[in-house]
């Protein structure tokens, strides 16, 4: 069987950036109301779907493929004076974490507040993971990172939620995941 060709529009779509995909997706939000509901409709579908595993996979993957050699190379005398290996390390792993606490930040612009607590559990069981379990030399760097962004993380979501039944299921998935990191 012969593969299938691209078509031309298929190959435009490709060779766009991210960038540019989205000029174009706001243009026909904003040109027809129908393609704006379903894009609507895409994202909170795919939103909605959270799963703390891999979440928590994608997290402790992240971390820990943080590099100890990255450490050394942004760490010693800069032109800007001298950047310590131990802040180097612990800014790395809040760069790692970045783009894990955007998602929540997501989902609390967009009133997605169940799924913001699976994010929030994906992340904390995803740090937990990798302070267990990684082997990696950069954890010497920032020893002390991976309890202490498990309490930024969590006191964040703290601040911002709302819901008593949701306090209670993230006080007792922490009781019950990480009893010796409870706050």
């Amino acid at each position: 069987m012969k593969p299938s060709k691209k078509s031309k529009s298929e190959n435009s779509i490709d060779a766009m950036s991210a960038d540019d995909a989205l000029v174009i997706l706001r243009t026909l939000a904003q040109e027809d109301i129908n393609i704006a509901k379903r894009i609507e409709q895409l994202a909170m579908d795919d939103l909605s779907d959270v799963d703390i595993d891999v979440v928590a996979e994608e997290v402790c993957w992240a971390l820990d493929d943080l590099e100890v050699e990255e450490v050394w190379n942004r760490s010693g005398s800069t032109r800007d004076g001298y950047m310590d290996p131990i802040d180097v390390a612990y800014e790395m792993f809040e760069e790692a974490l970045a783009p894990f606490a955007t998602e929540l930040k997501k989902c609390r612009k967009l009133s997605l507040f169940e799924q913001e607590k699976s994010h929030c559990m994906g992340i904390l069981k995803g740090i937990y993971k990798f302070d267990r379990e990684s082997a990696s030399q950069y954890k010497d760097w920032a020893a002390d990172a991976p309890s202490e962004y498990f309490s930024i993380t969590l006191d964040d979501w703290n601040a911002h939620c709302k819901k008593p039944k949701y306090r209670k299921e993230m006080e007792a998935f922490i009781k019950k995941n990480f009893p010796d990191w409870e706050n």
